[in-house]
């Protein structure tokens, strides 16, 4: 089974490429945005899904990151659905507690066909360096729209911004590298035979 999707994404604001593959393992991985802060978020990601993802994307940084950070999380969920194909033998559903010193993030996905996304907790609101708090919870809902999968995450606990937004980017891989995975059965992991 071939796992993989190769994108190529661009507007007026951002040009995304991205070659994402289910089952490459994540040391195959090679991520650049511009933005060295999102790269490390992403890289962790990667990491923890064990998926291979090489990624260069450019955007309008001289005006806010927003669109960037945005636009990866529509790529990346637009290729997590082709990879998966008719998703059959997938487990669909993923969650993780991700500890990071002192904060605790829980991040759930279900790989439903209904692409939404629930941020909910005491997230900390200040800037990691520079980049407002307000921007990634933006990758994490273009995501679960275009990868057609509900996504909550939860902040429990946490007071350093940096270890509360990375345990969410880790969580969410950590999610997905469970709900991805194959069962050994050969259906759709749904009553009604689709997702």
């Amino acid at each position: 089974m071939n796992r993989t999707a190769s994108l190529h994404r661009t507007t007026n604001e951002t040009d995304i490429r991205l070659e994402l593959d289910l089952d490459g393992g994540s040391t195959d991985s090679l991520i650049e945005t511009g933005l060295p802060l999102f790269d490390h978020f992403l890289t962790a990601l990667a990491r923890h899904s064990g998926y291979g993802v090489r990624l260069g994307a450019r955007g309008d940084l001289a005006v806010d990151p927003h669109h960037l950070v945005e636009d990866v999380g529509i790529v990346f969920g637009d290729a997590l659905t082709r990879a998966l194909g008719d998703a059959k033998g997938i487990h669909r559903y993923g969650q993780r507690y991700l500890p990071m010193d002192e904060a605790l993030v829980l991040v759930v996905v279900d790989i439903s066909g209904r692409g939404q996304c629930f941020w909910t907790g005491a997230f900390p609101d200040r800037p990691i360096n520079g980049v407002a708090s307000e921007v990634w919870p933006e990758f994490f809902k273009g995501f679960a729209g275009h990868a057609r999968t509900t996504v909550h995450v939860v902040c429990q606990a946490g007071t350093n911004a940096h270890h509360v937004i990375e345990a969410a980017f880790k969580g969410l891989g950590q999610a997905l590298a469970e709900a991805t995975r194959i069962t050994g059965e050969a259906t759709v992991p749904s009553t009604k035979g689709v997702l």
